[in-house]
């Protein structure tokens, strides 16, 4: 089974500047993710795409590919991420002469995992035979207990259960879960086919909450950085 990992990273960053090469607990902060990878030993090809020239060239001290830059139409911060993979698988079977049968993408902003949330997660979608995999962890807010918004001028509950009421306790509500934006898994053939991430044949791996912290500002970018050196000094 041929396996290709991509690692998307964009230069643009409004809420932490130049984040992705933003030295973090003594490394850029893609390179705690491209080391995860390397460590994994479950890929035929590692890949960035990026349209920075900086971050490519730390990448590849870091020891993975990065032969191309993405295209300035799927560089913005509106532009699909899905597209920005596919891309990058192309590019890959162009150059490497090979068709893969599974994509892992592992997102740079999400530095907590560890070696063995990648390995285990391959391992649970592979035993499933979904289309494609998320990671996820369990939710700090629920929609159907102490999440709301403005419905008509009024304040709801996000959700409701239909003819129960509301729960009375966070512990009674639904299960819900925060996506962490840490690994994703797809078939190829799902990958290009799906329109969107979510689908009838979509499975969740669960992570803690502890390791699924997604940097988009500065205070995700202090408490990831404070997690890891109260981590290294354990």
């Amino acid at each position: 089974m041929n396996i290709l990992c991509t690692i998307c990273a964009r230069g643009g960053s409004k809420g932490v500047p130049n984040k992705n090469i933003k030295a973090l607990n003594g490394a850029p902060l893609i390179v705690h993710t491209i080391k995860q990878a390397i460590k994994s030993r479950l890929f035929d090809h590692i890949v960035i795409s990026t349209d920075s020239k900086e971050i490519a060239d730390v990448a590849v001290l870091a020891g993975v590919e990065c032969w191309f830059l993405r295209p300035k139409n799927l560089s913005t911060d509106k532009a699909s991420k899905l597209d920005a993979i596919r891309h990058a698988v192309s590019e890959a079977e162009i150059r490497f002469n090979q068709c893969y049968d599974l994509v892992v993408d592992l997102d740079a902003t999400s530095p907590l995992r560890e070696v063995s949330d990648i390995q285990n997660s391959l391992n649970y979608f592979l035993e499933s035979n979904a289309s494609n995999l998320i990671t996820a962890s369990p939710a700090r807010k629920n929609p159907y207990f102490n999440m709301v918004e403005y419905d008509e001028g009024e304040v709801r509950l996000v959700k409701s259960i239909k003819g129960l009421g509301s729960p009375q306790s966070r512990q009674t509500a639904p299960i819900v879960f925060d996506m962490n934006a840490s690994i994703y898994i797809w078939k190829k053939s799902a990958l290009f086919e799906d329109t969107f991430l979510i689908n009838k044949n979509t499975v969740l791996y669960e992570m803690p909450e502890e390791r699924s912290i997604d940097i988009d500002t500065m205070m995700d970018w202090y408490l990831v950085e404070l997690i890891m050196k109260l981590g290294s000094k354990a």
